[in-house]
């Protein structure tokens, strides 16, 4: 960090009743054996630093890949992060495969269950985003 200068880490602790609530009762999955939440940040004023401060990030990220979860690394959907993936909704085929790459990082054992109840309820995936939960081909 001290390195870095630039990037933040912030550490949410886990553990308590939070580890009580089964995985599956809610899209987010990271409950029990988790002992923190990583956000990960940078704030700048000037554009033309724009692509230094993101990869101090990037940096900071990977230094703590060997400290994180792993197969799949997790992620918390309210800290977005488009380099899980983005989708492009260019049909529903390709629009899957692409919510599946951050969609089971984000909600790991819950994401088909959110993706059929996605369908069932926007079927046209009129509300959308590029990391929304997509419907099924």
């Amino acid at each position: 960090m001290i390195e870095l200068e630039i990037p933040t880490m912030a550490l949410n602790p886990y553990g308590g009743k939070m580890a009580r609530i089964p995985s599956t009762a809610t899209p987010f999955p990271y409950r029990e054996g988790n002992l923190w939440k990583i956000q990960y940040g940078a704030n700048w004023r000037e554009d033309r630093l724009t692509t230094r401060y993101i990869e101090l990030t990037r940096k900071l990220y990977q230094f703590m890949t060997p400290f994180v979860s792993k197969n799949p690394r997790q992620s918390f959907f309210n800290y977005r992060d488009v380099d899980l993936g983005i989708n492009s909704h260019r049909g529903r085929i390709r629009s899957y495969e692409e919510g599946k790459r951050y969609g089971e990082k984000y909600f790991a054992g819950n994401f088909e269950r959110l993706v059929k109840i996605k369908t069932s309820v926007d079927n046209g995936n009129f509300f959308r985003n590029e990391q929304s939960i997509p419907v099924k081909p």
